[in-house]
């Protein structure tokens, strides 16, 4: 997740060489498991498989990526952290430039990112300014990262909170779009994320609802990665299907 000058993220990110051609359209859904993404920059430990559950140690910064490109696609999956205010995401259309040489501890350079961020950040933010977030949510925040544009659909929003108190998040300029409900389960538990990204548009469901989306989006076509940062998460569920 990004500011102008700050960046949370983790997730799976993939890598492959600059001549990897597209996956071709497919009515059948993929179930995805490690094998179907590359390490770009993590260690031996940061990516393994435990039956059907991927598991990110989130150490270090990086990730992995799908080992082909993909331009209009439908992704399914489960994720959970394990750790209070834990920080992830799911990268979509990632250029090949976001991860040619990427150091480890660097996170993608580009990309469309769905946020995957636990209660706890937004609740440690309360705690230290002492007032509600006004740029970022954990509830599913779609935005783009470094050089990848995108029009956002809810760019301001106002919530109300559980103690009857209202804050609005965002600015009528932002690039970063907020989802309209705020359903993301707390640490320890399982959320459910529905992206479907086709033609440039990227819709996101939480838990079941659709709550956030984004048009326009540069490039629509590259890698799909999920990204490493700082703690543990893991994905179980993983399905893609590609769409024409």
């Amino acid at each position: 997740m990004t500011k102008p000058t700050a960046l949370l993220t983790c997730g799976i990110l993939i890598s492959l060489g600059a001549c990897a051609a597209p996956l071709q359209p497919t009515p059948q859904w993929q179930s995805l498991t490690l094998d179907d993404f590359e390490n770009v920059n993590g260690s031996d430990t940061t990516w393994t498989q435990r039956d059907d559950v991927i598991v990110c140690s989130g150490i270090p910064n990086g990730g992995a990526r799908l080992i082909a490109p993909v331009t209009n696609f439908e992704l399914e999956l489960d994720w959970k952290h394990h750790v209070y205010g834990g920080n992830a995401g799911v990268f979509l259309w990632c250029p090949e430039s976001a991860f040619t040489d990427l150091p480890p501890g660097a996170l993608p350079r580009s990309g469309i990112e769905v946020q995957v961020l636990d209660l706890g950040y937004e609740e440690n933010w309360f705690k230290q300014h002492g007032k509600q977030s006004d740029w970022f949510t954990s509830h599913g925040d779609v935005f783009p990262v470094g050089a990848s544009t995108m029009t956002a659909t809810t760019p301001q929003i106002t919530y109300t909170y559980a103690d009857g108190s209202s804050a609005v998040v965002g600015n009528p300029k932002s690039s970063r779009s907020f989802p309209t409900q705020r359903l993301t389960n707390g640490v320890g538990e399982w959320n459910h994320y529905r992206i479907l990204a086709v033609d440039g548009h990227v819709t996101l469901w939480v838990n079941g609802v659709e709550v956030n989306s984004g048009s326009d989006c540069q490039p629509a076509q590259g890698f799909l990665a999920l990204e490493a940062e700082g703690s543990l998460v893991e994905y179980r569920g993983l399905k893609i299907r590609r769409l024409p």
